[in-house]
C-alpha cells in the first residue's frame, strides 16, 4: 500500500494526494502592482494539470512594503485578489486545491530578482524602506527601520486582512510565511530580536506576533479554512532558532488554530554551514512531528516518488512538499504514481497518449 496517493482531510478540505506543489517566488507580477498575470496561469495552471494534491502558490505580500521585490504578487488590493479568479478557476478545474502564501519580507524586502539586479533595489528604481524585528541589515541589504510596538498590531492586520481576501478570492487553504528569514522568522529568532517590549525577550513574547496573526486569521476565515505554517525549524547557528523552539510555538499556534506545519530551515543570517543532501530536512521535521499532534509537511531535496514514500511510510510526516523538481517537471506527480504502480483517476483526457 502507498501513502503517497492517499487523501488527506484538513478541516473542511479533502486533498486528493499527498504530493503538493511548496510555494516558489516567480517574481513575474512585471507591472510591479502585485497582479499575477498569464505566466502565474499558465506556470500554476501546469502544476494542477500535472496531478498535484494541493499546490501553494508564492509568497504573496499582505503590504507593498512586505514584498521581498518589486515583481512580488501582493493580495493587499481587491485588484490582486480579482487577478486570481480565473487561475484558480482553471486550477480547481483540474481537481487541485489551491492555497497561498502570505508573506512579509521583513528586512529582506525590496531587493531585485536575481535576473533584474543585485542587492537593495534604490527607492529612486522603485524600492521602499524595509522594517524589521531589529535595525540590523541583512548581509548585503540596506538596513532595516526597526518596528514600533504599535505598528506590529499593524502587520498582524495585514496578514488578517489578507486571509480574509484570499478566502474571498477562492483560495482553499492560507499558508503563513514564518520561515526563511523573512519577517516572522526575524522576530522569532533570538538572532535578530532584541527586543525589549512584548515581542521580544522570552519565547513566548518573540512569538507573540505569530500567535496573534495565527488567531487572527482563524477568527476571520472561519473554521474550516485550513491554516498552514511554514517554519524554519533551526537557524544553524548555536543560540538562535532551533527544532525544540520550533516545535513548542507549533503547539502553541495549532492552540490558536493552525492546522499544518511546513517545516523547512535556514534562511535568517548568512555564513552558516548547511548540511544540503537527499531529504536533508527530513529528520528536522520528524523532530518536530513527534512532538505535535497535528500533520507535518517536509521539504527539500525530495526528488523522486520511491523517496517521497519511503518518508511517509516511516510515519512521521504526513504530507511531501515538492520545490524545485516541480520547477523541472509539472507532471512529477503522474510520473510518480506511475513509478510507484498506482493508479489514479485524473491523468488529463488531453494527455492520456501521453500516459508512462
Amino acid at each position: 500500500m502507498t501513502k503517497l496517493f492517499d487523501s488527506i482531510t484538513i478541516r473542511d478540505l479533502t486533498v486528493r494526494n499527498r504530493a503538493w506543489v511548496a510555494p516558489m517566488c516567480q517574481y513575474s507580477a512585471e507591472d510591479r502592482d502585485g497582479v499575477p498575470t498569464e505566466w502565474h496561469l499558465v506556470h500554476y495552471g501546469a502544476r494542477a494539470t500535472g496531478g498535484a494534491g494541493l499546490v501553494i502558490v508564492e509568497a504573496t505580500a499582505v503590504s507593498p512594503e512586505g514584498r521581498i521585490s518589486p515583481w512580488d504578487t501582493g493580495i493587499w488590493n481587491d485588484e490582486q485578489a480579482d487577478g486570481w479568479a480565473y487561475i484558480l478557476d482553471f486550477m480547481h478545474g483540474q481537481g487541485a486545491a489551491v492555497g497561498i502564501q502570505l508573506a512579509h519580507a521583513g528586512r529582506k524586502a525590496s531587493v531585485y530578482r536575481e535576473w533584474s539586479g543585485h542587492g537593495s533595489v534604490p527607492i529612486a528604481d522603485g524600492g521602499w524602506q524595509s522594517v524589521s524585528s531589529t535595525d540590523e541589515a541583512f548581509t548585503g541589504y540596506e538596513a532595516p527601520r526597526q518596528l514600533e510596538t504599535s505598528e506590529v498590531s499593524d502587520v498582524v492586520k495585514d496578514f488578517v486582512t489578507a486571509a480574509r481576501r484570499s478566502k474571498d478570492a477562492g483560495f482553499d487553504v492560507v499558508e503563513i510565511h514564518a520561515a526563511h528569514g523573512y519577517l516572522i522568522h526575524q522576530f522569532l529568532s533570538p538572532l535578530t530580536n532584541k527586543r525589549t517590549d512584548i515581542y521580544g525577550g522570552d519565547l513566548e513574547n518573540r512569538a507573540r506576533m505569530l500567535i496573534e496573526i495565527v488567531s487572527g486569521i482563524r477568527a476571520e476565515v472561519g473554521e474550516g479554512m485550513p491554516i498552514l505554517i511554514r517554519f524554519s525549524a533551526t537557524d544553524y547557528v548555536a543560540g538562535g532558532w532551533d527544532e525544540a523552539q520550533t516545535a513548542t510555538v507549533a503547539q502553541w499556534c495549532a492552540d490558536a488554530g493552525a492546522d499544518l506545519f511546513d517545516i523547512s530551515t535556514g534562511g535568517l543570517v548568512t555564513g552558516v554551514t548547511i548540511p544540503t543532501g537527499p531529504g536533508y530536512q527530513v529528520p528536522i521535521a520528524e523532530f518536530v512531528a513527534d512532538r505535535v499532534d497535528e500533520p507535518v509537511a517536509v521539504v527539500g531535496q525530495i526528488t523522486t516518488g520511491a523517496q517521497a514514500e519511503e518518508i511517509l511510510q516511516r510515519g512521521n510526516v504526513e504530507v511531501i512538499m515538492i520545490g524545485r523538481a516541480e520547477l523541472r517537471d509539472p507532471m512529477w506527480p503522474l510520473r510518480a504514481a506511475h513509478e510507484l504502480g498506482v493508479e489514479i483517476n485524473y491523468w488529463p483526457n488531453q494527455y492520456s497518449r501521453g500516459k508512462f
